[in-house]
Parts: C-alpha cells; sequence; structure tokens
C-alpha cells in the first residue's frame, strides 16, 4: 500500500506540472526573486521542497527550518549571466520549545554603467546603477514529531538610477513526514504580496497643456508607471531515501512547481552522501525554457566545536552562460 501511495503522489505530481499552459507567461516583475541561492539546492535542480533541513530552508522551504537547532550562518555567491553579482546571508538561531527564527538577506546588483544619450553616444560623464535586494524574517517550529510549518516575512526593493519600487511579501511552507523510507510530503508558496510601482524624482516633468499658446503657464506634472506583480509560484513535492547504508545514503526529490508568470515544471533531483561527509548531487528541470541540468558537490568537517559546510553547484544554460555557485555554512 505504501509503494502504490508513492506511485499515486509521483503521477500526481506530473499531471499537475504537465497538464496546461499558463495564460499569464511574462506577467511578474522582481524576477530576482526566482534565482536559486543556496549551492546544496541548486545542484539538486531546485527539486528538494521536501528535502532541505537546515539553513538554505528559509529561500525553499521554511518549514524545513526546524530542523534546525543550532545556530547557524551561511553565504552564497554567485556571477549571474557574467554581469550581474548575486549574494545571500542568512543566519538562524534555536530556542527550545520556541522555535527557530532566521534573517536572510538577498542582493543583486550590476556594476557601474556610463549614460549615454543620442547626442552623446559615447558617455555623458555620468553612471547609474541598479540593485535588487530582499530582507527576510522567517519563524518555523515542529507541531508534532512529523509535521513542521514555517512563514517569512520579507521586504522587496528594486532600484534603477534614481527610481525605487518596495513593497511587502510572504513565503508559506509545510512538511509531514511518513514512516516508509523517510518519505516527506511538502509545499511551499512563495512571494505572495502586493503589486511594485516604481517612484522617483526621474518621473517629475513639466506638462504643457496647450502647446498653441505660446503664454500659457507650464504645469509641473508626474509620471505614474503601472504596477507590476510579484513573481506567486506555488511548489509541492516529495523528498525521500532512495537507498541507505552503513556508509552511503542516496536522497532523492520530485517537485512540481507552478508559477505565475509562466509554464508548469516538473523537478527531479538527487544527493548521494558518503560518510555524511563527502556530496555528489545532480537534478534535471523538464518544461523549463533554457536551464535544465545541474549538478555539485559538496563536504563538510568539524573544526573544534564548529562545523563548516562547503557546496559547489553548475547549472548549464543552452544559449545563456552557465551558472557558478558557490555556499559557505557555519554551525556552532
Amino acid at each position: 500500500m505504501k509503494q502504490t501511495l508513492l506511485f499515486s503522489v509521483c503521477l500526481a505530481l506530473a499531471g499537475a506540472a504537465m497538464g496546461g499552459q499558463n495564460p499569464n507567461l511574462g506577467t511578474s516583475g522582481a524576477q530576482f526573486l526566482k534565482i536559486p541561492v543556496s549551492a546544496r539546492e541548486a545542484g539538486m535542480g531546485g527539486a528538494v521542497v521536501g528535502l532541505t533541513r537546515n539553513i538554505s530552508a528559509v529561500f525553499w522551504n521554511p518549514a524545513g527550518l526546524a530542523a534546525v537547532e543550532r545556530t547557524s550562518l551561511q553565504f552564497s555567491h554567485m556571477r549571474w549571466m557574467d554581469q550581474f553579482d548575486f549574494d545571500a546571508v542568512q543566519t538562524a538561531v534555536y530556542y527550545e520549545n520556541i522555535g527557530t527564527f532566521a534573517a536572510s538577506l538577498i542582493v543583486f546588483g550590476m556594476d557601474k554603467q556610463e549614460i549615454t544619450t543620442e547626442e552623446e553616444p559615447n558617455g555623458t560623464g555620468r553612471f547609474f546603477t541598479a540593485q535588487d535586494l530582499a530582507v527576510g524574517l522567517t519563524y518555523s517550529r515542529f507541531l508534532t514529531d512529523r509535521f513542521s510549518f514555517g512563514v517569512t516575512g520579507k521586504y522587496i526593493q528594486q532600484k534603477i538610477w534614481n527610481e525605487t519600487a518596495s513593497g511587502f511579501a510572504l513565503d508559506v511552507g509545510t512538511m509531514y513526514r511518513l514512516d516508509f523510507q523517510n518519505l516527506t510530503i511538502a509545499m511551499r508558496m512563495s512571494n505572495f504580496g502586493q503589486d511594485l510601482r516604481f517612484e522617483g524624482e526621474d518621473l517629475n516633468v513639466i506638462y504643457d497643456k496647450s502647446s498653441g499658446l505660446p503664454l500659457n503657464r507650464l504645469t509641473p506634472a508626474h509620471l505614474v508607471t503601472d504596477e507590476y506583480a510579484l513573481p506567486l509560484n506555488f511548489q509541492v513535492g516529495i523528498g525521500l531515501d532512495l537507498w541507505t547504508s552503513e556508509f552511503v545514503k542516496i536522497r532523492g526529490g520530485l517537485d512540481a512547481l507552478h508559477p505565475n508568470d509562466n509554464v508548469e515544471q516538473i523537478l527531479t533531483g538527487a544527493e548521494v552522501a558518503v560518510f555524511d561527509r563527502f556530496f555528489l548531487r545532480g537534478g534535471y528541470k523538464f518544461n523549463a525554457d533554457d536551464e535544465n541540468l545541474s549538478f555539485g558537490a559538496g563536504t563538510n568537517f568539524e573544526l573544534e566545536a564548529i562545523r563548516v559546510e562547503i557546496d559547489y553547484a553548475y547549472s548549464a544554460y543552452d544559449i545563456l552562460p552557465a551558472i557558478n555557485r558557490f555556499t559557505v555554512g557555519i554551525r556552532f
């Protein structure tokens, strides 16, 4: 019966992800919120909504943060498409009988660019930049020995030159573990929040409502930009132990991802752990636009009372440059 249940869940996930097309393609902004953050999870193709149980869970499924019972700190870095820097940092603290709290920060920015105009195509001598950031606070705990939940509230800001858009959003996640092979059924909803709109001094203009009258008074005015939605995602999946021996463990994940601005996807991933010290990972995304295959590796070691974790992930793209991710974590 357990095998039948597992097969039914897998079949339901595949049907949900392949069952239709999204009519709202490309209708959301703040796309940096969809960039995979930590190397471990990215190396498994993002199929980790039922597997993430470390501090990285604040970005993947906040319910997994409940398993963190040591003070933790983690840094991630990548060079996105050879043009942008993506950095993330998060820290978590556990309080007995209360739960686990975490704070996180994502910064996505570009190098300075010189401003050009039609009159000065070689540059004006002035420069502009653009930067996105997300600041989050997460709370997670076990409600029973099998069921955990988590929620993240975050402040989101996008800025280009003198214009800024900002707002708030929520991530919510749950996990439920069964006896069979540590099978975990999980779900998360991310980036549920208000629409954003750019505001700034460059939108202030002088309006001439009667250009045919040479002596009419010019009116100060302000341009209003369109609002845009956040990239709302709903992800449901399973994680389980595929093989367990004294020295080697193999974990696998299967997720279905439903975004509000793209077609549904099936995510698959696996991790091979040797002595729980050395790790090899791989993942594949079905129905993805450009990124499909990813893989990675990691290790951890003890320095007195501190555990250091180092992970790397490589994501291959058909057209765009490949992405290399690096993550370093510390547990006290």
